[in-house]
């Protein structure tokens, strides 16, 4: 195959700049039935989400940023357990949703949903009636011979499989497959898999022979990871990335979910669903709560009901042996990935200065920062490893190293520490505009929580006590300090943030707590209305933060124009 005539790295990259330019190619025109995707749905946690994703549709579509003729959909969690969550892990795509986070490359700016549907540009021609499941924080990149397509046409469930090292495949889906005979690579392959292990210790990957031994040698890396030396001449296990399920295996859950009614328990698509499926899979795991987010009393009785149901249904699985799967959705993988030596930005496209009005970066250095749709004056200095998306920050503003920015406006000379998040929402209380900035640390895990006062102690806040914080910012430590329930306390529910009457005067209050707690200074916040990053979503108002992207967006293009006229004469 041609594919195999040139480095795997080279050919990963001309497939998807080929996907990307032909999505291109049909956004704002309209598809002709079978062309593209018949309807496009996103889940939301609940209504508020769900109203939020549907007014950012709606711009898109307005803007012809998407193909046209789609029906685009977003549905919320019905009552009960909830499937959609609140991206507590990088909480700069909470307010807006991770499927809308933008990613540095595109004018207008592409965000995960636009990657998403290039990515599987070529899927809806060669598949049966049925529905694809997706995540909206990973990335898959893959290339096969350019005579040859993913077919989704077998009965059951269709997954993608990823070659990938088995540190990887700790926190991932696993195939077992069926023995096969071939001895050389094929960049795609059709398999059977014996039975899936959801997020498999090492022992027992070796146990239940997931682990493959080399076969002909070829030039690839690992899934998931941008380490050169790992290739697939070491021992290495498929992982899972998106899945399909046919028609009729679709229609199988759907009478069953209408027959048990309103879901107690939270139920995982891969989990839950994949484990259940081929010749090998035993009612074993429905025992296994060990990856359970929160354990409910009807859960290990509600996942046997789904094994029988779905027991002996086929899982083939799609090998792609020249694929690339990234997961971006920790402050971890995202700064890595915009900024750091990361192969996904060779294989994108992805630029150090997209869609922004900001001095140019030197070429020569490595690491640097990554500005997305913001205004950065002359006078600012971002230092490399940080990300700043759409803002503004005036003259001799200085964001520290490996930050994350998003939505803020800094009007007055300003530092922000190194490793600082900050994220700045619109909101809308009783009735009037104000706004509210979260500012932490991007090594602050926000899901962490403790069941009582007395262990507020154990969480920490830009990696100083939060009771050490509280002391400077001269807040006690009561019930009334935390919202929601009261019995899991955590720096999400933690009412800390100031609201304020203007964007700029918000971010300036919270930088001054946030240096307040790295000076070990005091900066009483008992004057201020506190929110916690729980209310401050509750409370967001989606449209004034679209429009305050909207007003970013055509001061650049402006601005460009101006400049293309300057240039001609």
């Amino acid at each position: 195959m041609e594919a195999e005539s040139r480095p795997a790295g080279e050919s990963l990259q001309e497939a998807t700049q080929r996907r990307l330019r032909r999505f291109s190619e049909l956004r704002g025109k309209s598809m002709a039935a079978g062309e593209f995707w018949d309807i496009v749905v996103i889940t939301a946690a609940n209504e508020k989400q769900e109203l939020a994703y549907k007014q950012q549709l709606s711009e898109k579509l307005k803007k012809k940023e998407l193909p046209l003729g789609v029906k685009y959909h977003v549905f919320a969690d019905p009552p009960g357990a909830k499937i959609g969550g609140y991206s507590q892990r990088l909480p700069s795509s909470s307010a807006l949703g991770k499927i809308f986070t933008a990613l540095p490359f595109g004018s207008p700016i592409y965000q995960m949903l636009e990657l998403k549907l290039a990515m599987y540009i070529d899927f809806p021609s060669h598949m049966n009636p049925g529905i694809l499941i997706t995540c909206a924080d990973d990335i898959e990149l893959y290339c096969i011979g350019e005579s040859e397509f993913i077919r989704f046409d077998k009965p059951g469930f269709t997954a993608l499989a990823h070659p990938s090292s088995l540190t990887v495949g700790t926190t991932h889906g696993v195939f077992v497959l069926e023995p096969f005979n071939h001895l050389e690579y094929r960049d795609l392959e059709y398999r059977s898999c014996h039975r899936y292990l959801h997020k498999p210790s090492i022992e027992e990957m070796y146990e239940f022979d997931a682990v493959c031994r080399p076969r002909k040698f070829f030039q690839q890396g690992f899934a998931g990871s941008d380490i050169p030396s790992l290739k697939l001449e070491a021992e290495y296990v498929y992982t899972d990335s998106l899945f399909y399920m046919d028609h009729n295996t679709a229609k199988k859950l759907l009478a069953f979910y209408e027959q048990i009614g309103m879901l107690h328990c939270e139920i995982d698509a891969y989990g839950d669903f994949l484990q259940a499926l081929g010749p090998g899979a035993t009612v074993e795991y429905t025992k296994n709560t060990l990856n359970v987010t929160k354990e409910e009393s009807e859960l290990v009785d509600m996942r046997q009901r789904i094994f029988h149901l779905l027991k002996g249904t086929p899982l083939n699985v799609v090998v792609l042996n020249n694929s690339k799967f990234y997961h971006i959705g920790t402050t971890e993988e995202y700064l890595f990935h915009f900024t750091g030596d990361s192969s996904l930005k060779s294989e994108l496209g992805l630029q150090s200065i997209a869609f922004s009005l900001f001095p140019s970066i030197p070429e020569c250095s490595t690491n640097k920062p990554c500005i997305i749709q913001s205004i950065l004056n002359s006078t600012c200095s971002v230092k490399p490893g940080s990300v700043v998306e759409y803002s503004r920050l005036g003259p001799d503003v200085s964001v520290g190293e490996n930050c994350i920015i998003s939505g803020a406006y800094v009007k007055t000379t300003a530092v922000l520490p190194a490793y600082s998040f900050v994220c700045s929402l619109s909101l809308k209380m009783n009735g009037h505009l104000k706004y509210s900035t979260m500012a932490c640390g991007v090594q602050d895990n926000l899901k962490k929580n403790v069941k009582t006062l007395s262990d507020v102690k154990l969480l920490q806040f830009f990696g100083v006590c939060l009771l050490s914080c509280l002391d400077i910012w001269n807040l006690k430590v009561t019930e009334e300090l935390f919202s929601g329930n009261k019995s899991c306390l955590s720096l999400w529910n933690a009412r800390i943030f100031p609201v304020c009457s203007s964007l700029s005067d918000s971010v300036t209050t919270s930088l001054k707590m946030l240096n307040a707690v790295q000076n070990k200074s005091t900066f009483s916040l008992n004057n201020y209305k506190l929110l916690s990053i729980e209310e401050m979503l509750f409370y967001k108002d989606v449209e004034d933060m679209i429009t305050y992207r909207e007003q970013i967006s055509l001061e650049i293009t402006l601005n460009r124009k101006q400049s293309d006229l300057e240039t001609s004469y």
